[in-house]
């Protein structure tokens, strides 16, 4: 186990755009937060963060990126992706019912104590970070 659970740590994991990079962001997402010792956010931070990084490969063309940052008992989860159009709105889960695609942003609300997005230009790209936060509390 780690020797400062409070201190602060990030990491970044750039991703091809292939739905196979989804397991792969999850797999390694999840021994991040074991490594640092935050095993009673894995489960929720996990399906948090598979939502994000899913919707940032399945609705672009580009790479995509799974950042996350633990910082002052926070941890912030964030995808990034090459294109610069918001995220579509999140549908209240009760009106999903049974379907299978739409629940991703709605999931990430219920379950975030906070979540957002941004527009990024860096070097002339464009592109944009859709985040959520979860207290250690």
């Amino acid at each position: 186990m780690p020797e400062n659970v409070d201190a602060p740590w990030e990491y970044c994991l750039y991703i091809p755009n292939d739905t196979r990079a989804v397991t792969i962001s999850r797999r390694t997402f999840r021994l991040i937060l074991t490594m640092h010792g935050l095993i009673r956010l894995v489960d929720t931070a996990e399906l948090l963060a598979t939502e994000l990084i899913s919707n940032a490969v399945r609705h672009t063309k580009g790479p995509a990126a799974l950042r996350v940052r633990w910082s002052a008992g926070v941890l912030r989860i964030g995808a990034w992706d090459a294109d610069p159009q918001p995220p579509e709105p999140p549908v209240p889960l009760e009106q999903v019912g049974e379907a299978e695609d739409g629940r991703g942003l709605g999931l990430v609300r219920a379950c975030a104590d906070l979540w957002g997005w941004q527009p990024l230009t860096r070097d002339g790209n464009r592109g944009k970070v859709v985040w959520c936060e979860l207290g250690a509390a």
